[in-house]
């Protein structure tokens, strides 16, 4: 090799060096996003504040994306931040790591670029991409960073139920949930015909099915009469060895348009009744007032009917208020924290129920009502591929300051029992929502189902039946 070649070469292997992608090894490693290959994104410098040579914008259509190239050394978990500015308003991303399943990431409104946490994605030994793809839309997006995952260390969940009078069913149930808990996941489906449809094509039934409480709602009696069969289910899958959870889409106690855009059965939608539960709140005697408790105390006798059958129930009222879709998260945190603290005084203290598991269903920290009314917090999370979720899981274990139980209420796709377990996304439960998700291919399909009900790591109604025995051991 002649001195000039050897120059050359040596500059060739110098400008390879300063290019070359970082290697997430064990430290934290950025990725600038105006490095990464756009689709319908653009690089902008017009926002200050921004890292590196600028930022990328364009997030208008549903395709529009940015790609990382991320090498491993070996692998490992890692946890994922991402800097943005959200100038535009809250917005959500979805995260896709190799091609496989998503994650939505919560982008609140900011005035300039600040950091979230992305979750944790485990990236494989070599060359890996992780993609933001447009979801809500209309964010800039400045790097990522990539950190090395620390060893979760044990829970602390808390040993007694927030009701001191919580009758012997519902201290079992509990007890025998934090004997699973960080060890097992219960499997479950919304609807009892839809678990047995899950029973059917995987040859496992459901640990656990949930029911909706919906057409108990007085004004929707009002219009169709007595249907629902809600409770029966329930203490149909409880006297065959399983758990029950209960929901309630409550329609509006009044105001419904009822409308051919908003029919009478839309009730519990925000756009669909002038139901005001803020000024209904402030005026305690006031009409509005009135059959909002009426409401309640319907309710109350249906829990009632499970309580006289001995069944514990995880209750779930005021589900995604903070998403404002529903009524009674449509005037913000304050009256949605203020109702929910009126169902618990009036369930529990004026109807004695005592059979109820309370459970809070929002990752928001200023939506939270408060540790002494909530012993389970979770999340509702639609996003497909089967995934951990591991953002919500973090975000819910500082929520309840892992004090509390965590649990995928609600899901669009059953979690990759494998995926979990590397993540040590410890979610207690997962609950498949029914039509349009259990029975669609692009959501769970059979396969994989199978897979995850045949699991090691997933409960089944089967091998959940000494779970009362289990329970009682540990009071």
């Amino acid at each position: 090799m002649t001195r000039l070649t050897g120059l050359l070469y040596g500059l060739a292997a110098l400008a390879s060096l300063t290019t070359a992608k970082p290697v997430c090894r064990d430290e934290s490693t950025k990725f600038e996003a105006e490095d990464a290959v756009l689709s319908g994104t653009e690089i902008l410098t017009t926002q200050s504040g921004f890292s590196g040579t600028g930022y990328v914008g364009g997030f208008d259509t549903s395709t529009d994306k940015i790609t990382f190239t991320i090498p491993s050394s070996s692998t490992k978990l890692y946890d994922l931040s991402i800097r943005y500015a959200g100038i535009y308003g809250d917005k959500k991303t979805t995260v896709i790591l190799n091609s496989g399943a998503s994650t939505e990431v919560s982008l609140p409104s900011t005035d300039f670029f600040s950091t979230v946490s992305g979750g944790q994605i485990l990236l494989n030994e070599g060359t890996n991409t992780l993609e933001i793809v447009n979801n809500w839309g209309w964010y800039l997006i400045d790097y990522i960073l990539i950190t090395p995952s620390a060893k979760r260390e044990a829970h602390n969940i808390n040993t007694s139920l927030v009701n001191p009078a919580a009758s012997t069913e519902a201290k079992t149930l509990y007890a025998y949930l934090r004997s699973i808990y960080g060890k097992k996941i219960l499997s479950g489906q919304q609807d009892l015909s839809y678990a047995n449809y899950v029973a059917t094509l995987t040859g496992k039934t459901p640990a656990l099915v949930a029911s909706d409480l919906i057409d108990y709602s007085p004004s929707r009696v009002a219009y169709q009469g007595n249907v629902s069969q809600a409770v029966e289910e329930a203490i149909t899958h409880h006297q065959r060895g399983g758990l029950v959870s209960i929901l309630w889409h409550w329609n509006a106690p009044a105001g419904l348009y009822d409308t051919s855009e908003n029919p009478w059965w839309s009730g519990f939608y925000t756009r669909a009744t002038d139901f005001d539960i803020a000024a209904t709140l402030a005026d305690p005697t006031g009409a509005n007032y009135t059959v909002l408790i009426r409401d309640i105390d319907a309710i109350a006798y249906q829990l009632k009917r499970l309580q006289n059958a001995g069944v514990p129930v995880l209750w779930r009222p005021l589900h995604e208020a903070e998403g404002g879709w529903f009524w009674w998260g449509a005037k913000g945190a304050a009256p949605a924290k203020a109702l929910y603290h009126i169902l618990y005084d009036r369930l529990t203290n004026v109807h004695g129920l005592n059979n109820l598991i309370w459970v809070w269903n929002s990752v928001a920290q200023d939506w939270y009502p408060g540790d002494e009314v909530v012993d389970i917090v979770s999340a509702d999370v639609y996003a497909q591929g089967n995934g951990p979720m591991s953002v919500q899981y973090n975000e819910l274990v500082v929520l309840g300051n892992d004090k509390k139980l965590v649990a995928a209420a609600e899901v669009g796709a059953a979690p990759k029992p494998d995926l979990l377990v590397a993540y040590e996304a410890h979610w207690l439960w997962f609950c498949v929502w029914g039509d349009s998700f259990i029975n669609n291919a692009e959501w769970n399909s059979p396969a994989v189902l199978t897979e995850i009900y045949n699991h090691d790591y997933v409960l089944t109604l089967d091998e959940i039946q000494d779970w009362k025995t289990i329970g009682a051991a540990q009071l």
